[in-house]
């Protein structure tokens, strides 16, 4: 499971203590991003940054290392320098650069000022101490650098249909090296950043995850291709969410796009969980030809014992 780095979970909590409200302040929160509103209709101020850090940053950061670890493994030799967080929010996602990228020069770019303003908090004594904090928006923003990294999570669902391939765009265009799109794992939010997907192909970019290949998504409604990520839950998480587990699942699709000598796909993707008995392991896999069932029998040793160890969006050899 994935938690938070120690020193910002600590940092997080330090915020909330003896703030009174926040549990009102998340609920409100969360019922407003269910009905897909924007963040500056609800986070007014320092009160509701933190809560929104308390009961979202948690899923935000496991999807996001999530993504990250997987353009780790189709380009292990990419090693960014700069970053640039588009939509930053309390900075979740450059955390998690920071972590799976050491000595990174972040750039933590958002509208929101309270989300600025925590993020700046949040950053004071650690690696994160020298991000550069810009408040511009993600459907209008023009900058003159350009970035080896640019990530964008849980943001561009925010944008109405007719802003976000403009701001996809505006995303590759900052991006000298990879562009790294997380988004809810909703069938809604999984159609547009198959727009994006096509547009960003259409620019030149190369897709190197979670497609094996550059072709219209083979998946059909009701089906949508999403993933999911386990997250522990602190005592103060689960009092914000109003749960009694231990952890929870994020769900999340996402989209790697590279300049073209960056990395390589992988041959093949799971697109969900396994299903395993003692005779055979059947695997749903999107691979270069599309998508296909492949059922691994247990008299195939090798074979069998790869197939076990494989789980929901894992890559394939084959």
């Amino acid at each position: 499971m994935t938690d938070l780095p120690a020193d910002l979970a600590a940092a997080v909590r330090r915020l909330a203590e003896g703030r009174k409200g926040l549990g009102d302040s998340s609920a409100r929160i969360s019922e407003h991003y269910r009905q897909r509103g924007a963040s500056r209709q609800v986070i007014g101020g320092a009160d509701d940054a933190i809560a929104y850090a308390l009961s979202r940053m948690p899923a935000t950061y496991a999807a996001v290392s999530a993504v990250l670890g997987e353009l780790q493994a189709r380009a292990p030799d990419f090693a960014p320098r700069t970053l640039l967080d588009a939509g930053a929010g309390p900075g979740t996602a450059g955390w998690a650069v920071a972590e799976a990228f050491s000595g990174i020069a972040p750039t933590l770019m958002d509208h929101n000022r309270a989300f600025l303003a925590l993020a700046g908090t949040l950053a004071e004594g650690t690696g994160l101490a020298n991000a550069e904090l810009l408040e511009a928006d993600l459907g209008r923003f023009e900058l003159v650098t350009r970035y080896d990294l640019v990530t964008c999570a849980y943001a561009l669902t925010e944008l109405p249909d007719a802003e976000m391939l403009a701001a996809a765009e505006r995303l590759w265009r900052h991006s000298d090296g990879v562009l790294a799109i997380i988004e809810p794992g909703r069938p809604r939010d999984y159609q547009r950043l198959m727009g994006v997907r096509r547009r960003l192909i259409e620019l030149g970019g190369r897709v190197l995850a979670p497609c094996p290949h550059e072709r219209e998504c083979p998946l059909l409604e009701p089906d949508w291709c999403h993933f999911a990520v386990r997250l522990s839950r602190s005592r103060d998480h689960m009092r914000m969410k109003g749960g009694t587990l231990g952890y929870e699942d994020e769900k999340y699709s996402y989209l790697v796009v590279a300049r073209p000598d960056i990395g390589a796909p992988a041959p093949g993707r799971v697109l969900r969980r396994p299903e395993e008995n003692k005779f055979s392991v059947t695997l749903a896999v999107c691979g270069s030809d599309g998508l296909e069932t492949r059922v691994v029998p247990s008299r195939d040793k090798p074979a069998f014992k790869a197939a076990k160890k494989l789980d929901w969006g894992d890559a394939t050899d084959g």
